[in-house]
C-alpha cells in the first residue's frame, strides 16, 4: 500500500512539471510581441530600441531553450510566478491571490449544491429504476449536462435581474456599498445567488446522469440478487452493497470537477462579471499576458493532478481491490 501511494505521489510531481514546461512552451509560440504590448499604451511613438531594451528588461531576448525554461521552472519551484505585462509589474502570485477567494465562493458553493443535490438525486432515481422520478430527473438532467453554463447565466440574468429585478445579475457588489457593513455580505450574497445557480445547475446535471447510470448498473449484479434472496430489505441492501459500488465513478467526477473549483467557471464570470480568476484570465488572454496566464494555466493543470490524487486514494478506500 505504502508502495502504490509513493508511486502516485512521483507520477503526481512528473506530470505537474510536465504540465509546467508544456505550459511555458505553448504560451511562447501564441503570435505578438509581450515587448510591443508592454509599450501599446505609449502616448509617444516607440521605438525599435526601446522594444529591445523591454525585451532586455523582461529576459524575452535569451534562448527559448534551456534559459527561459530553466529559469521558469527554477523560479516556479521558488514560488516565484513572475509579473504581469497588464497590470504593469505586479506579481502573478498577488494577483492570483487576490481572485481566488471570490472564484472559490462561486465554484466551491456550486459544487457543494450540485453533490449533495445531484448525486442523491441521481442514486435513487437509479435504485427506482423506471419509476416518475427516474424519468423527471433524466430528462430534465440530460437538458441541463447538454446546456451551455454560460447560455444558462445569460437566461438567469435575462428572467430574474432584468425582467424581474429580483436579484443582480453584474458584479460582486452594488455601487455605494458599505465597506464592512452587514448590508455588505448581504449584498454579496445577493450577487452570489446567480452564478451559483448558473454553474449548478450544470453540475446538477453531470451528477444525476453519472449516480443514475452507476446505480442502475449495481442493481443488476448477481450480489445483490443474492441479497435479495437472502432476505435482506431495501434500506440493507442500498446501504450494505448497492451505495459503496456505485460511488465509485461518482467519486471520480466528484474529484475531477473539485479541481476546477481553483479555475473557476471562466464563462459565467464572464457573463457576470464575476471577479475571480476566470475574470482574471479573460483579461490576461485579451491582453496577451503570458506570465498571468502561465500562472492561472499552471494553477489549473496542478488541481487537477491533485485531483486525480484524491480519486485514486478515495479508490482505494472504496474498492479493496484497488489497495491489491
Amino acid at each position: 500500500m505504502s508502495r502504490r501511494i509513493g508511486g502516485i505521489f512521483i507520477r503526481a510531481v512528473i506530470t505537474i512539471l510536465m504540465v509546467a514546461v508544456l505550459n511555458f512552451v505553448l504560451f511562447r509560440v501564441i503570435p505578438g510581441d509581450p515587448a510591443s504590448l508592454l509599450l501599446s499604451g505609449a502616448r509617444v511613438s516607440v521605438t525599435a530600441e526601446q522594444i529591445e531594451a523591454q525585451r532586455q528588461n523582461w529576459g524575452l531576448d535569451r534562448p527559448l531553450f534551456p534559459d527561459q525554461v530553466l529559469d521558469y521552472l527554477s523560479a516556479t519551484l521558488h514560488g516565484d510566478l513572475g509579473y504581469s505585462f497588464k497590470f504593469r509589474g505586479r506579481h502573478v502570485a498577488d494577483l492570483i491571490l487576490e481572485r481566488l477567494p471570490a472564484t472559490i465562493a462561486l465554484v466551491g458553493l456550486a459544487q457543494l449544491i450540485a453533490i449533495l443535490c445531484g448525486v442523491l438525486l441521481g442514486l435513487y432515481a437509479g435504485w427506482r429504476r423506471g419509476g416518475a422520478v427516474d424519468h423527471v430527473a433524466t430528462g430534465v438532467s440530460l437538458a441541463l449536462y447538454s446546456t451551455p453554463s454560460f447560455w444558462l447565466g445569460m437566461l438567469l440574468v435575462v428572467i430574474f435581474s432584468t425582467a424581474l429585478g429580483w436579484l443582480p445579475g453584474y458584479g460582486a457588489y452594488s455601487p455605494g456599498a458599505n465597506v464592512g457593513s452587514r448590508d455588505l455580505s448581504l449584498d454579496y450574497l445577493r450577487h452570489l445567488a446567480l452564478p451559483v445557480t448558473a454553474v449548478a445547475l450544470g453540475l446538477i446535471g453531470q451528477y444525476v446522469v453519472v449516480a443514475r447510470a452507476a446505480m442502475s448498473d449495481v442493481v443488476t449484479e448477481d450480489y445483490m440478487v443474492t441479497a435479495r434472496a437472502k432476505g435482506l430489505t431495501g434500506g440493507q441492501m442500498l446501504m450494505g452493497h448497492a451505495f459503496r459500488n456505485a460511488m465509485l465513478p461518482v467519486v471520480t467526477l466528484i474529484t475531477l470537477n473539485l479541481g476546477y473549483v481553483v479555475a473557476g467557471a471562466i464563462t459565467v464570470e464572464a457573463v457576470f462579471a464575476w471577479p475571480g480568476i476566470g475574470g482574471l484570465t479573460v483579461e490576461a488572454l485579451n491582453a496577451r499576458d503570458y506570465p498571468v496566464l502561465q500562472g492561472v494555466f499552471l494553477l489549473l493543470g496542478a488541481s487537477i493532478v491533485v485531483a486525480n490524487l484524491v480519486a485514486d486514494l478515495a479508490y482505494g478506500l472504496l474498492d479493496p481491490r484497488v489497495r491489491q
